[in-house]
């Protein structure tokens, strides 16, 4: 890999450096190896070794959608393929989310009823694609008239509910696990039905001894577990049942919120909707940060917006994914800066928070010497002050530019 000096107006590092005016960025093996001023940087290695000057741009960390449904879902949720063009989709779906920023993501992996492939195969048909990705391995409950049960592991044929809790199942999820997603739906899924079709979407599948047992496997094996979650019964469930991560968390309590703050609980927060109730407010997100819980902001795409749905900054029909994540996290972002957190705090909640959600935060999610050069070139920072993905210059995956605008 190439050996160059990146510089720009401003760094917004999302690391306790913070954000670095007029800062340049030494990038060497896919790597990030020195960072500072740029003038410091000028003085260390003088002109033997190139640099890209993006003058009145602002260099973030990559994007990072840590809850979606590319794979399986999406592709014949947006095209009209077979089995056969199931991957081709799924790769023009993950190019417009690397155009949008994205350089990281943690994929739901739950035994689609519609076009599944085995877990093996999913990961290696994109293996060489310029984004990491983490898969979480899932059971899931769709909230039909007949409920429908799934697993990662079983294939597109449903299976009876106690196969969610034969422990030998439970475990081979958890071996193919590689973090807390959404790895058992404690509530049935609406599923992007719509309301008439889904009349048991909320149902409570498990008890709570059979999460426990669940919980307790993945913790025997160092797996992190994550679920499926809404509504202040099954919220109750999940923190009784020592969960790592809650995904959606709609109808959390304000005990329920100081509850996740004492046990160290993280929360992915999915603006757009994903339960059969309505999404976290504002304030009940600003409230979670101001306890000092780690909350990351997630597409979960692709869904319809839910009805009840915070105002986004740009009108978003259809199914929407990865590729609007800085329109979703917008109005969360402006409202942590007008409580009087700065732009790191901010843009964490689509970057160092998601990279800590999927176990990663090591490798990316904040621009720090030693980590991977994974970092975007845009006019604004992106959910900030911008949400309009053409103002996306460039993207970098660990060195190499793989998208450019003019």
């Amino acid at each position: 890999m190439s050996t160059f000096i990146v510089k720009a107006s401003k760094i917004v590092t999302v690391s306790n450096t913070g954000t670095i005016v007029d800062g340049a960025m030494l990038i060497k093996d896919g790597k990030i190896a020195d960072l500072g001023l740029a003038e410091e940087i000028k003085v260390k290695y003088g002109d033997s070794i190139p640099s890209v000057d993006y003058q009145d741009s602002v260099i973030t960390p990559g994007l990072i959608d840590c809850h979606t449904h590319l794979l399986e879902f999406a592709p014949s949720s947006l095209y009209p393929i077979t089995k056969e063009t199931q991957i081709l989709a799924a790769k023009a779906i993950l190019l417009k989310s690397l155009a949008s920023g994205i350089t990281a993501l943690g994929e739901q992996i739950c035994g689609s009823p519609l076009l599944s492939s085995e877990i093996s195969t999913l990961k290696q048909s994109i293996r060489d694609f310029p984004i990491d990705f983490s898969f979480a391995t899932t059971s899931i409950s769709i909230g039909l008239e007949t409920l429908l049960h799934f697993t990662s592991v079983t294939g597109s044929l449903a299976v009876a509910r106690e196969k969610l809790v034969d422990p030998e199942i439970v475990k081979e999820i958890a071996n193919h696990s590689e973090f807390g997603g959404e790895n058992v739906f404690i509530n049935a899924t609406p599923a992007n039905f719509t309301k008439d079709l889904v009349p048991n979407a909320g149902e409570i599948i498990y008890s709570q001894e059979e999460l426990n047992r669940i919980v307790s496997i993945f913790h025997s094996m160092n797996k992190k577990i994550g679920t499926h979650v809404a509504g202040k019964e099954g919220i109750e469930m999940a923190l009784n049942a020592q969960f790592d991560v809650l995904h959606h968390a709609h109808g959390i309590t304000k005990e329920q919120i100081e509850r996740v703050s004492t046990q160290g609980v993280k929360i992915v927060a999915t603006p757009l909707g994903g339960t059969h109730l309505p999404p976290n407010t504002i304030d009940e997100v600003i409230n979670m940060i101001h306890l000092g819980i780690l909350v990351a902001i997630s597409s979960d795409g692709y869904l319809p917006p839910h009805e009840n749905t915070v105002s986004f900054p740009k009108v978003m029909e259809g199914l929407i994914g990865p590729d609007s994540l800085m329109a979703i996290a917008h109005p969360y972002m402006k409202q942590l800066i007008a409580c009087g957190y700065n732009e790191n705090n901010a843009l964490s909640l689509i970057t160092s928070t998601p990279a800590k959600i999927l176990e990663k935060d090591h490798l990316f999610g904040s621009l720090e010497i030693g980590k991977d050069a994974n970092f975007l070139v845009a006019e604004g920072v992106p959910g900030l002050e911008i949400v309009d993905i053409e103002k996306i210059k460039a993207v970098y995956f660990r060195g190499e530019k793989m998208i450019q605008r003019s």
